[in-house]
């Protein structure tokens, strides 16, 4: 695999760094770092032969602990703020997969504007012009443009 020339190309989750550098970019004691994985609050990945690689990210929630516990937050407390920030990391991925998902749909339906419930339950996808039965059908979605 070939060396990113750019940092910005580096993958934040690959583990690359060793903990001693983690821990000088992290500004922390190794055994500090050894401490936080045992207890489950920063697990970095593990080479082959169980050596401990940081990523960049890993490197990050380092940061973020010492930050937080020199304003005095306590360890447990942080554990959770980071599994937080974790799940919201996660929910966003997946609002941004949802919406390529929905720009997909919208491009396979050229016209498409309007959605409607038939009496029956059906959801029904109507094209821009199309009048709505009334008695039968009710508009539930019109995107905006």
């Amino acid at each position: 695999m070939p060396i990113p020339s750019d940092p910005a190309d580096i993958d934040p989750d690959a583990p690359i760094f060793p903990i001693a550098a983690a821990a000088e970019l992290a500004a922390m004691h190794p055994q500090t770092l050894r401490q936080y994985d045992r207890t489950g609050l920063v697990v970095p990945g593990r080479t082959r032969g169980g050596s401990r690689r940081y990523s960049l990210r890993d490197i990050e929630q380092l940061r973020e602990v010492a930050r937080l516990s020199a304003e005095g937050v306590r360890l447990a407390v942080i554990e959770r703020i980071l599994r937080m920030e974790d799940e919201v990391q996660q929910l966003r991925g997946r609002v941004r997969e949802l919406e390529g998902e929905l720009r997909a749909e919208r491009d396979q339906r050229p016209g498409a504007r309007v959605f409607a419930t038939s009496a029956t339950g059906a959801v029904i996808t109507l094209r821009a012009g199309t009048r709505v039965r009334r008695q039968t059908d009710v508009v539930l979605w019109r995107p905006a443009d």
